[in-house]
């Protein structure tokens, strides 16, 4: 019989690399056709595993999905950047790599999120997705979320509509 552990867990510094694989992985599986390709690579570019590091050691709200020893997804999370908006936290990004995606892992590290969001004070949460995101779209809506703004964003010379879903 073969055993293979998965677990929730808060980031660690050895993690660095393995996020930074599973962003690169997962952002160019999302975006790739949403988010114009030279944007796309710059913002990629940005979040090697330096920058990785960087948040774990001060100390970001950060669990990672670990499959076995392997990074496999990631959350990242907090009290929500947009004050004019009456909802307390917010889970800034939420990824799997390509291969874990559609088998619950997303579910899993949501939860996780909102309930340390939950325990920390933050009774309310808001999401952020880009509305050309499919997969980010129909997820949020899965799990119960109800879309309370949307918003342009801006990608080099071309605009993208993002959407924003509350969780109470």
């Amino acid at each position: 019989m073969v055993k293979t552990l998965v677990t929730i867990r808060t980031a660690r510094e050895t993690d660095a690399e393995g996020i930074a694989e599973v962003h690169d992985a997962a952002w160019r599986e999302a975006y790739l056709g949403v988010i114009p390709g030279r944007e796309l690579e710059k913002m990629v570019a940005r979040r090697g595993p330096d920058w990785w590091l960087s948040a774990i050691k001060r100390g970001s709200r950060l669990v990672v999905l670990d499959f076995d020893e392997t990074i496999a997804g990631y959350a990242s999370y907090g009290r929500n950047r947009l004050r004019s908006m009456p909802y307390a936290g917010e889970i800034f990004e939420l990824y799997l790599a390509p291969e874990f995606q559609g088998l619950g892992f997303g579910k899993r590290l949501f939860e996780v999120a909102l309930q340390d969001l939950a325990e920390h004070g933050y009774g309310s949460t808001v999401v952020w997705a880009l509305a050309d995101n499919d997969r980010a779209m129909g997820f949020y809506r899965k799990l119960g979320g109800k879309v309370i703004r949307q918003t342009q964003e801006r990608f080099g010379g071309e605009t993208r509509e993002r959407v924003a879903f509350a969780f109470e």
